[in-house]
């Protein structure tokens, strides 16, 4: 074909995109995720684990409450029953999880608190006490029995009775009459961990349930090296785009 007639080609399938179908409704286990894509584009996915199908997306420009919510309302209308959510705990998601589907089972993705810990600590913490909790966090991943985890929440107690008037020191400008935590990336890690613990090891009373929202990072990397290569398109077009790749990619299995 010449390349005017797969320009044609193009525009024609950019104007309009295909309706994803429900495929899988009884005891679903949801990944929720999204990624920021050029042009301000946030993509949020609600993929189906067993199946390896994506049920509902959306592209908005954050990840809102109100947005998730009606989505999670969309597929409780279309008669799905969710077993458990797998996502990176985002305050949005979770709210609209809970008040969607409040006997859901939630796991946060072990993945992403770990990663977030050693963005908040560093790779090489200069603190002993940031060098024991970088330690701790990087074992969240290897958690595969309730034996395991009991030894792993206690050492992470014995950790935080050791360290916790190091997490509570504090530094203050006599300028701006300001305070803030002197350990910062320290007091953010511990943060995120004891946030995290009520629905962490959700995946150990059930090894059906998704521990990580994994199997949606590669998905994504490779859907924005593809519209890398369109960087040209309309905002509408891209979106399109986005809708075509979608429909390919679940009906590629």
């Amino acid at each position: 074909m010449s390349n005017s007639s797969i320009q044609r080609l193009f525009k024609r399938y950019l104007k309009e995109a295909p309706q994803i179908p429900v495929k899988s409704k009884s005891q679903v286990h949801l990944l929720i995720d999204g990624t920021y894509l050029p042009n301000g584009l946030c993509l949020i996915l609600y993929y189906d684990y067993d199946v390896r199908y994506i049920q509902l997306y959306r592209t908005s420009n954050q990840e809102k409450f109100r947005e998730i919510y009606q989505d999670l309302r969309v597929l409780k209308s279309l008669g799905i029953d969710l077993y458990s959510i797998t996502c990176d705990g985002h305050k949005s998601i979770l709210k609209a999880v809970t008040k969607a589907y409040p006997d859901a089972l939630i796991q946060r993705c072990v993945v992403h608190v770990k990663r977030q810990c050693r963005a908040y600590l560093s790779s090489k913490p200069k603190l002993q006490a940031s060098k024991e909790l970088l330690l701790i966090s990087n074992q969240i991943t290897a958690i595969k029995t309730p034996e395991q985890c009991s030894l792993w929440l206690l050492q992470f107690h014995k950790w935080h009775q050791l360290h916790k008037d190091i997490l509570l020191e504090e530094s203050f400008n006599s300028f701006k009459t300001d305070y803030w935590y002197t350990h910062k990336g320290l007091h953010q890690a511990y943060t995120l961990i004891i946030n995290a613990l009520p629905h962490l090891f959700t995946y150990l009373n059930d090894p059906a349930i998704p521990a990580t929202t994994n199997r949606l990072e590669g998905f994504f990397k490779h859907l924005k090296e593809k519209l890398l290569l369109h960087s040209g398109l309309r905002l509408e077009a891209k979106r399109n785009f986005i809708k075509w790749y979608l429909h390919f990619k679940n009906n590629t299995k």
